[in-house]
């Protein structure tokens, strides 16, 4: 269990509280570049860290990501008009650059100085994989851009979804590398069924984050691992087929975006592929048309069929992996209350994670460079892999996390 004091400085994401700050630190997923494709196009609304922003493409095709509130009289600039590089807010016609600069006043009488006075805070945006991204923190430490495989990809090697996961962020992290839940939660949906549960959890910390390993007994001298990458601040590289990037991106402290990447590093997905991984049983969760909100949720229990969990067919009768996860990571509360936790030995993974955030607070906070600043820490592929029991986990999944290793279980 965690103590409460712990528990906010993991969970608490805002404008000065130590991991909102820590967060501030990396470029984090914004918005898709699709819901901004043309320049002069509707502005989108973000959520990112606490703050109620808008991004929009400017007649340039500059990206910006600005304050919601216009600093004249705090309307939004949801409602602005989109022209001539700038986002013009329609109660008083105050226009704004990219950059946060006020570049035209109408409402005030010509010959003043108050335009040069005015800015509206802003955070400079880049695209990669189909993705805005966004820097939040301080300029003069700005990193440079995370190099994810997929982020490299051509757009037909990648299938990407979001949804906003109602609760905080940590629990959707955390529930990413509890592999024991596999055998539990989601009998019934992964293909072919987890009958060999975990007998040995392993995390290495690294200069990027972890790597969370999860062995199986085999018959005779073999293991089979699980080896899972796990990239500050909230990246997850799945040991899938196709590979898979999960993302938990704070919204605020009780909601989450969460991004599923799966990608092919090798062919575009076909057809059979993407109707696959788009079925009732998979990852991407569908959503009400025109929402980032599951269709399957927490307003309607998921849609839980009784019927079907009673037959043995589903451990849950919740249908579809990745709302299974949602509705599980949900139903802790919007933040969980870790203090009446009793963990055991298949926690080992969040236990770990629990402390190595804790203490990348503490060194952030002693003026630390944050783990996984480096684009080339991304570079990494997790992998499912058999290897002898005698060669231990920290020496068998060096070569099987490389971008090298194939794309498969052995």
């Amino acid at each position: 269990m965690l103590s409460r004091e712990d528990n906010e400085l993991l969970t608490h994401v805002g404008a000065g509280k130590p991991m909102g700050d820590l967060m501030r630190r990396y470029w984090i997923p914004a918005t898709y570049s699709h819901l901004v494709s043309e320049p002069d196009s509707p502005p989108v609304r973000v959520k990112l860290l606490g703050e109620d922003l808008v991004a929009f493409r400017d007649t340039e095709g500059r990206v910006g990501l600005l304050d919601q509130s216009c600093p004249h009289r705090t309307a939004s600039l949801f409602f602005g008009r989109n022209e001539e590089c700038g986002l013009r807010c329609v109660y008083h016609g105050w226009k704004f650059d990219v950059e946060g600069n006020c570049v035209d006043l109408p409402s005030e009488p010509p010959g003043g100085n108050l335009q040069r006075k005015i800015r509206i805070k802003s955070y400079p945006c880049v695209e990669r994989g189909g993705i805005v991204w966004a820097y939040m923190g301080p300029p003069a430490l700005k990193p440079d851009i995370p190099d994810l495989e997929w982020t490299r990809l051509p757009d037909s090697h990648r299938l990407a979804s979001r949804q906003i996961l109602q609760c905080n962020w940590l629990q959707g992290l955390e529930g990413g590398f509890d592999s024991s839940h596999l055998a539990f939660l989601h009998m019934g949906v992964v293909e072919g069924g987890v009958t060999i549960r975990p007998s040995h959890y392993e995390v290495l910390p690294t200069d990027y984050g972890f790597v969370v390993g999860t062995g199986r007994e085999l018959d005779g001298d073999r293991s089979f691992w699980s080896a899972n990458v796990m990239v500050m601040p909230f990246h997850k590289i799945i040991a899938s087929v196709p590979v898979a990037s999960h993302m938990w991106v704070p919204m605020d402290d009780e909601n989450t975006m969460l991004y599923c990447v799966d990608f092919n590093p090798h062919r575009p997905f076909t057809d059979e592929d993407l109707a696959r991984e788009t079925s009732w049983n998979g990852i991407h969760s569908e959503n009400i048309p025109g929402t980032d909100r599951a269709i399957r949720n927490k307003d309607n229990d998921y849609l839980i069929d009784r019927a079907l969990q009673a037959s043995g067919k589903s451990y849950t009768g919740i249908k579809g992996l990745g709302t299974q996860d949602n509705g599980i990571q949900e139903s802790m509360g919007p933040i969980a209350d870790r203090t009446k936790e009793h963990l055991g030995a298949s926690d080992t993974a969040v236990i770990a994670i629990r402390r190595f955030l804790l203490q990348t607070l503490k060194d952030h906070a002693a003026g630390a460079t944050p783990p996984g600043l480096d684009p080339a820490s991304y570079q990494l592929r997790s992998s499912r892999y058999t290897a002898p029991k005698s060669v231990p986990f920290v020496e068998s999944m060096k070569e099987k996390t490389s971008l090298e290793a194939p794309v498969s279980a052995e």
